[in-house]
């Protein structure tokens, strides 16, 4: 950008992003950590498995993060640095109800899933 008189002036822009801090019970409560391989293209697996736990546990947590990960076939879930999910370990991708069973049990063990929590019962 040139200003009048033929002098180069270069252009700043400063963007500011503010929120409120969060209130101090959100801030107290556990964190989960999603850290998936992006090779895989697993963002999209990550952020809906988030948006259910969130769901489901709007309660007990105070967040989740999402991490990307160049480890190839990376996909844990993680509380407060606890490893409940390794896809790697557990042989593939949990079941969303048995990775919410596991969360439970890490949050808030007595707490009853509802629908998760049922066994199918064999007909007669």
């Amino acid at each position: 950008m040139k200003e009048p008189g033929g002098n180069s002036k270069t252009l700043l822009l400063r963007l500011e992003f503010t929120r409120e801090r969060p209130h101090r019970a959100v801030m107290d409560k556990p964190r989960l950590e999603i850290e998936y391989c992006t090779g895989c293209r697993w963002m999209m697996r990550a952020a809906w498995t988030a948006q259910e736990l969130l769901t489901t546990f709007e309660d007990e947590l105070g967040g989740v993060t999402l991490l990307p990960s160049d480890t190839g076939g990376c996909f844990q879930v993680r509380c407060n640095g606890r490893i409940l999910h390794d896809r790697k370990r557990d042989g593939g991708f949990l079941e969303l109800k048995h990775l919410k069973q596991r969360v439970r049990d890490a949050l808030a063990p007595g707490r009853d899933l509802g629908h998760s929590e049922t066994v199918p019962t064999a007909p007669d």
